[in-house]
């Protein structure tokens, strides 16, 4: 009985010693690990460069025809010819429709009829008045009937012209809106005429502005439908008044359009073109960390105190400027060449060591919140969110 009692008890020392030793290996092979250094954080780089900087102040704004009416008829009558296709282009005094003039027309026979009677009479009146055969007051009473008969007969002949409409000026038509034979009361639509080349642009900026902005100030012009491409122009005239209920000042900007491009009433953005600075520290927007309590960006050292070419990144805050596409400028806090984190940073501390690769996706991916990368369109406010943008952006 004693003999198996010991076996018992030696059988668990042994297991017991064993589970200890397995756990007392576990916990060296985590000291270890926990001892070696964490690997590079991988991420992409941007350096700081010196470049001309051409400032800009961005608004939205609406495509409008310099000159664009509604074609309509003076006076009241029936289609009888229509001279014109949906969107033809004519010239201005082209004739559009005819409307049925026959009845006008014989009126005008017989006006005619009666001032020549009256021309007539007016000749016979005037030997005899030489005569002393007719009273003066006879004389004039006939002077007065011709006088009225010829302006009877001008007035039927305007009446008659009214009833050929004509393009007013040059331009491209719209869509027909009259049918042959149609009775038109007087102002009935009939087309759209609109005058493409040039065209205006009106957009509005803050009244902070307007020190900046003067006629003959070159603008350049994108809409969704080209993408890419840029439309020039130049401000043809400033408002002399500020609007009092949102304190902004109206604009109108005269661009060329010969290829007939730009349409009235196409959604517009417009960068107001400043004097151009000298040159001036640039970064990419996403390289920035907008935060509220200032903006700042992770730079790029090389490790201390070794030969090994190891790179650690410092937080390091920094004084931005005016935005320009995707580049903002830098004030102060960094210097040209020194390079920066552009992708990457939400994970990085300060002395963190690095591992820079290109900037083709293989860095981690980064938030706006994070970076202070906006989306296209976006604005990011100074909390680092990205807020809707605004229809006059700072000056970039």
């Amino acid at each position: 009985m004693f003999l198996r009692t010991l076996i018992v008890l030696l059988s668990l020392a042994v297991l017991i010693g064993g589970l200890a030793y397995l756990k007392y290996t576990q916990i060296q092979a985590e000291m270890a690990m926990s001892s070696q250094p964490m690997p590079p954080s991988t991420v992409s780089a941007a350096t700081v460069t010196a470049k001309p900087w051409l400032p800009r102040i961005n608004a939205v704004g609406n495509v409008q025809a310099v000159q664009g009416v509604m074609v309509n008829n003076q006076v009241a009558g029936q289609v009888e010819r229509i001279l014109f296709d949906s969107g033809d282009q004519v010239r201005a005094g082209q004739a559009l429709v005819q409307l049925d003039t026959e009845v006008d027309e014989a009126n005008l026979v017989g006006l005619e009829a009666s001032r020549t009677l009256a021309r007539t009479q007016l000749n016979r009146n005037r030997k005899l008045l030489a005569d002393r055969a007719v009273s003066r007051g006879d004389f004039d009473e006939i002077s007065a009937k011709l006088e009225q008969a010829t302006a009877a007969v001008q007035s039927s002949k305007a009446l008659i012209e009214k009833k050929t409409i004509r393009a007013p000026f040059g331009g491209q038509l719209g869509i027909r809106q009259v049918n042959l034979g149609q009775y038109l009361a007087a102002g009935s639509e009939i087309v759209a005429l609109e005058a493409l080349d040039p065209v205006y642009v009106d957009y509005a900026l803050p009244e902070r502005n307007l020190a900046e902005l003067h006629a003959g100030q070159p603008v350049e012009v994108t809409v969704a439908a080209y993408p890419g491409r840029v439309f020039p122009g130049a401000i043809q005239a400033v408002s002399p008044a500020v609007n009092r209920q949102t304190r902004n000042i109206q604009i109108r900007a005269l661009l060329r359009n010969p290829e007939r491009l730009l349409r009235p009433g196409m959604f517009a953005k417009i960068a107001t073109l400043l004097p151009e600075k000298g040159q001036v520290l640039t970064l990419p927007r996403q390289a920035i960390t907008f935060n509220t309590y200032g903006d700042s960006v992770f730079l790029i050292l090389d490790g201390e105190g070794d030969q090994t070419g190891k790179l650690i990144v410092q937080r390091r805050q920094i004084t931005t400027g005016a935005v320009r596409d995707q580049e903002v400028e830098v004030r102060g806090g960094l210097a040209a060449g020194d390079r920066v984190v552009s992708a990457g940073q939400v994970k990085l501390r300060n002395d963190a060591e690095v591992s820079i690769v290109p900037d083709d996706g293989s860095a981690a991916e980064v938030g706006p919140a994070d970076t202070g990368g906006a989306a296209p369109g976006t604005t990011p406010d100074r909390t680092g969110q990205a807020g809707p943008a605004t229809p006059a952006e700072q000056a970039e």
